[in-house]
């Protein structure tokens, strides 16, 4: 992190602040940016993100081509990963912070028509069926198909970063943030009936093609952001571009995620 451990006006002016457009961090973008100063994210120190988790993953994405960590403060809902929302002691903040290092997934969905879509997910990539009817999805990893047919409403593979979020509301398993593991998970599983899914290598390559494409289609999405109807999926770990979060110390990732398992 760039000088943000000094202690003078100088490291005020390296702190690029950037807010949602919700009421409450938009108020507060105006008092920290009067107090603190505001610096272009391209040279700042630190990029502190107001709001919840969803713009969280907004500014990850917006900024993956700089090497700047980013700091969230909670002015929204969740808050999974965000930092308590303060005016005061910024600075300190910032210096004393723990930093979590993610790496993303990258998406590349072929459409019906033979276009490809290709985008990053923090969180996961998910398939989810566009029509009244269950999902058909077969299943490869590395080449080799693995499930012939999944009848769902939908599958997903997450990162530990994001195994808290949909994942586990889809009843997948929370991973540590240090394993380098992805879970494979179903949504709704019709047949195999209650298949929960699968743990796998973070360098496997996942495949899915939708059988039925005509009558059952299927949509994909990386972290919500729409990756329109497809034919098939692959997913694989992308090593090369990582995203640097930071917490106050004993609120880092890893802290959260097994706090998240007794709760």
């Amino acid at each position: 992190m760039k000088d943000v451990g000094q202690r003078d006006g100088a490291v005020a002016r390296m702190i690029a602040f950037v807010a949602s457009t919700g009421e409450m961090a938009q108020a507060a973008l105006a008092r920290l940016v009067e107090r603190y100063g505001n610096a272009p994210p391209e040279t700042a120190g630190v990029i502190v993100a107001l709001g919840g988790d969803g713009f969280m993953l907004q500014t990850l994405h917006a900024t993956e081509s700089l090497p700047v960590p980013v700091y969230g403060m909670n002015c929204g809902t969740v808050g999974f990963l965000m930092n308590e929302f303060t005016e005061d002691g910024l600075i300190e903040r910032l210096a004393a912070a723990e930093t979590a290092r993610i790496n993303p997934l990258r998406m590349r969905a072929e459409s019906p028509t033979g276009e490809v879509h290709e985008a990053l997910a923090i969180n996961e990539v998910s398939l989810l069926r566009a029509g009244p009817q269950a999902a058909k999805l077969r299943i490869s990893v590395d080449g080799r198909v693995r499930m012939d047919e999944l009848v769902c409403d939908g599958a997903l593979v997450a990162t530990p970063a994001g195994s808290t979020a949909y994942n586990f509301s889809a009843h997948g398993p929370i991973l540590p943030i240090g394993a380098e593991v992805l879970a494979l998970t179903a949504i709704a599983a019709f047949r195999p009936r209650r298949w929960r899914g699968a743990l796998l290598p973070q360098g496997a390559r996942v495949r899915f093609d939708v059988l039925e494409p005509e009558k059952r289609p299927v949509m994909a999405d990386a972290d919500s952001r729409p990756g329109g109807i497809v034919r098939s999926v692959e997913v694989t770990s992308e090593p090369t571009v990582t995203h640097e979060i930071l917490f106050d110390p004993g609120h880092g990732l890893e802290e959260r995620l097994i706090r998240e398992q007794f709760t």
